[in-house]
């Protein structure tokens, strides 16, 4: 394997979770009992460009199919940083009716609906059958493709280029990164704005954010990679904002090298922070495996004690994190019974691997277990105010990472 920047040879291993399916190859009751196809997830760090990274083991337009389950707009949380983001693009780059945005795994029409709502021209790429049709119901223009440098070619051939192209969290599921910024460097317009949103390698080291691996996940990034990825494309990174979504995010605000756009402080102050931390150098990425064998031992102990004791745990959120953490850790339904979903999508459906039932919220109701344990970490704050009355009979709730925390 190659890194899939630089194209340096990878001999360092990041992490080894073993084999599992991909996260969000959920099954249904049809196909419970045929066999699933599980793939190495293990992930490498580039010694030239610090880019860390899976092998692509299954092709991405297969991840990425007719019938995915995830939408976005299943998370008021989301949908809340989704408005606020659109608002404040608008007023910085005093965005108006003449304007056009476009989205790059714009999904459920999520983020789109807020421009669309401020009478702004935009339109949508999404790859997957499932959320295009739901976003193109919300009146969403949608594409339905996958985004790269010929696509860009055929976009903007006799047309104007957008204003603004937005990924948010779409750069880590691309198994071409070099032909995907490429693409960003020639879709954008000569004066125009791109904005990038991942999860941040220094956080997910910092806290131990291993559940955050998964198939889909082809790269994860500092700012000083991603830096070197665009310049080498012809892209300049103008501005960055440290988010808390995911665990941990950066928003990055870019433009063509020869864009009027002024560098802030923030992104030498961010380089700096990095370099501090040790990012430039091999030996932080070394050692990571014990962390998140530390954190699958003390969920896995968890459920065990749990059993011993009587007492009932159901999962929340079916979220890929969750399936990474189940997989790695060989939990069954003897352990943890039920995982609950809000998304009607998902529910009915079971997890990958695991085999647990996806179920909807009332089933919280109606069995009244002891414990909630919430796989989607980053979102544990709506969760536990949405299912607040399980205090009612004694339920607590329950995250794995950083480390096991019941409250």
């Amino acid at each position: 394997m190659k890194c899939r920047f630089c194209k340096a040879e990878l001999n360092d291993v990041f992490l080894d979770l073993g084999s599992a399916p991909p996260s969000n190859a959920y099954l249904s009751p049809a196909n419970l009992n045929e066999a699933e196809s599980y793939f190495p997830l293990r992930l490498f760090t580039c010694r030239n460009c610090f880019l860390v990274q899976v092998d692509e083991v299954q092709k991405h337009d297969r991840i990425f199919s007719s019938d995915y389950l995830y939408f976005s707009s299943f998370s008021r949380s989301w949908l809340q940083h989704a408005e606020n983001y659109v608002n404040k693009v608008i007023e910085r780059l005093n965005m108006d009716g003449n304007s056009l945005a476009m989205e790059i795994a714009s999904n459920d029409g999520y983020l789109l609906q807020y421009f669309k709502q401020n009478e702004i021209p935009c339109i949508g790429i999404e790859p997957t059958a499932s959320t295009a049709k739901v976003a193109r119901e919300k009146g969403i223009e949608t594409i339905e493709c996958f985004f790269g440098l010929q696509f860009a070619e055929e976009f903007t051939a006799g047309k104007a280029p957008p204003d603004l192209i937005i990924g948010n969290n779409v750069l880590a599921h691309v198994p071409d990164v070099n032909d995907f910024v490429a693409g960003l460097a020639r879709a954008i317009s000569s004066e125009g704005v791109i904005t990038i949103e991942f999860p941040h390698l220094l956080q997910l080291v910092r806290h131990g954010q291993f559940d955050t691996v998964y198939h889909e996940h082809f790269s994860y990034f500092s700012l000083h990679t991603v830096q070197k990825i665009f310049n080498a494309h012809g892209l300049r990174i103008w501005d960055v904002e440290e988010l808390p979504t995911h665990g941990g995010s950066l928003r990055l605000w870019a433009c063509r090298q020869t864009a009027r756009h002024k560098q802030t402080p923030a992104v030498a102050t961010l380089l700096e922070k990095e370099a501090q931390a040790g990012m430039l150098e091999i030996d932080y990425y070394l050692g990571f495996q014990s962390r998140a064998d530390a954190i699958k031992n003390d969920f896995l102990a968890f459920l065990l004690q749990c059993k011993r004791d009587g007492r009932q745990v159901m999962g929340y959120g079916a979220a890929a994190k969750g399936n990474t953490l189940l997989n790695y850790a060989g939990v069954k339904p003897d352990l943890l019974s039920f995982v609950v979903d809000a998304s009607p999508h998902k529910q009915g459906r079971y997890l990958p691997g695991s085999h647990i039932p996806v179920v909807a919220e009332d089933k919280i109701r109606e069995l009244k277990p002891d414990y909630i344990f919430i796989f989607p970490w980053n979102l544990q704050m709506e969760i536990i105010q949405q299912l607040s009355y399980v205090r009612d009979w004694g339920g607590q709730f329950v995250t794995a990472v950083p480390q096991l925390e019941i409250r």
